[in-house]
């Protein structure tokens, strides 16, 4: 049985609903949202935090702060091509292409505020502690320490470039983007229907597939970034190959009961003992959000579309993670708030946290173990960030799973047939 429990907790919180977040280092990561184009006050942006573990707990610092006006974020990606930080967001009909540069700077000038802030925007605002009053007099005794002004740590500034339209339905909205991992193409999806495929960073359209009959729900590029899988709300997910936009497969959802189940959220991820192979994980909801339906978990075979695995959960479901090493993937729930952490091939869920959010969860993501930089150190043997609409980033970590080592189980193994020759010697047998 996984364990359910409170862990770790809230992270942060800002002033405007979350929808969207990425991982953009290994210890940085970026959440947008907004309250949109009305005049409710809400603000429309995102953030950038840094993340570190004290060795008792998670801690997140505010690193900027940027704005967007009166278009909400609803979706982002972002890639690091040779030191080089790209960050795409949509914002309505459009997406913007954002330069980032990462800067080195002491940690100690940053607290102080004697590093100013780029002035690309007037929203940049300088490092402040996002948790309680004593934490932020603790960052403030470490602050004297002589080994606290030499550290060096990462700033950001931010551009605002080029923007392109990418969706043009009736009620057209970008509903998500994605940049492949070599930071070759973009794959954008909206309202209309249509995949369309750039190439990066030119935003150059290279393929404009018109593959889905209604909106778009989610993209991804494979970890060789051979396959785009598109999910749309007509209830089809179909992979393509991203050489010349033809479609590979068409995924068969293969439902419980006879039920009519809807895709909500898709994800490739790596396998651990083929570094060469990669798994395909998505999520679906039974359509019409009938009572006591249950949301569907299942695992795939990119190549041919074959089911590997398939698991029901007691709600329907709303956000999808897969960690970068591909051992471990993160549900969240769409009614209760909850976020879950499975082991990928098995689909084994070994934690649960309930009523880690208010409100549904509408985005995942978990720390990475590879990647830019090194990875944050802790007592867990996975993390993941997770928000929600409450305006709440939060973080979740699975704490080492005790094991048997191999040398105690042959052990063991002995031990007991000696205990079974013995009695059988005993007994005559």
């Amino acid at each position: 049985m996984a364990p359910s429990r409170r862990s770790d907790g809230l992270l942060a919180r800002v002033n405007f609903p979350l929808y969207t977040l990425q991982m953009i280092t290994s210890r940085h990561v970026l959440v947008a949202g907004g309250g949109g184009s009305s005049k409710t006050g809400v603000a429309n942006g995102f953030e950038i935090f840094e993340l570190s573990h004290d060795s008792e707990r998670f801690i997140a610092e505010e690193i900027i702060r940027h704005e967007t006006g009166p278009s909400v974020v609803m979706n982002c990606s972002a890639v690091n091509l040779n030191k080089h930080l790209y960050l795409v967001a949509g914002q309505e009909t459009h997406c913007q292409l954002y330069n980032v540069n990462l800067k080195l700077v002491n940690a100690s000038e940053l607290r102080r505020g004697s590093v100013k802030a780029d002035s690309v925007n007037n929203f940049l605002r300088k490092r402040r502690n996002t948790h309680s009053k004593d934490r932020e007099e603790d960052a403030s005794k470490k602050d004297s320490n002589s080994n606290h002004c030499s550290e060096k740590r990462i700033n950001f500034e931010i551009r605002a470039a080029d923007s392109i339209q990418t969706d043009f339905g009736n009620e057209a909205v970008q509903r998500v983007v994605r940049i492949s991992h070599n930071g070759k193409l973009m794959a954008t999806g909206g309202t209309d229907g249509h995949i369309r495929v750039w190439q990066f960073p030119q935003l150059l359209k290279k393929f404009d597939i018109a593959g889905h009959s209604k909106e778009l729900d989610d993209l991804d590029f494979s970890p060789n970034d051979e396959f785009l899988v598109s999910i749309a709300k007509d209830g089809f997910g179909i992979i393509w190959s991203t050489r010349n936009g033809k479609q590979v497969v068409k995924l068969v959802c293969q439902p419980p009961n006879g039920v009519k189940y809807i895709y909500k959220r898709s994800r490739f991820g790596r396998v651990e003992e083929d570094k060469d192979a990669c798994r395909l994980f998505t999520l679906a909801n039974p359509l019409g959000r009938s009572g006591k339906q249950k949301g569907l978990i299942q695992s795939w075979k990119p190549n041919d579309g074959t089911l590997i695995k398939s698991i029901t959960i007691d709600e329907s479901l709303s956000a999808l993670a897969v960690r970068d090493d591909g051992r471990f993937i993160a549900v969240g729930t769409m009614f209760s708030g909850s976020v879950s952490i499975y082991v990928a091939f098995s689909l084994q869920r070994v934690l649960n946290i309930e009523g880690a959010h208010s409100m549904f969860i509408t985005g995942l993501e978990f720390l990475p173990v590879s990647g830019d930089g090194p990875a944050i150190t802790s007592r867990s043997e996975a993390a993941v960030v997770s928000i929600s609409v409450d305006n709440r980033v939060c973080i979740h970590s699975l704490p080492h799973r005790r094991s048997c080592p191999a040398w105690v189980a042959m052990i063991l193994i002995v031990f007991v047939l000696f205990c079974t020759f013995t009695l059988c010697s005993y007994l005559g047998i």
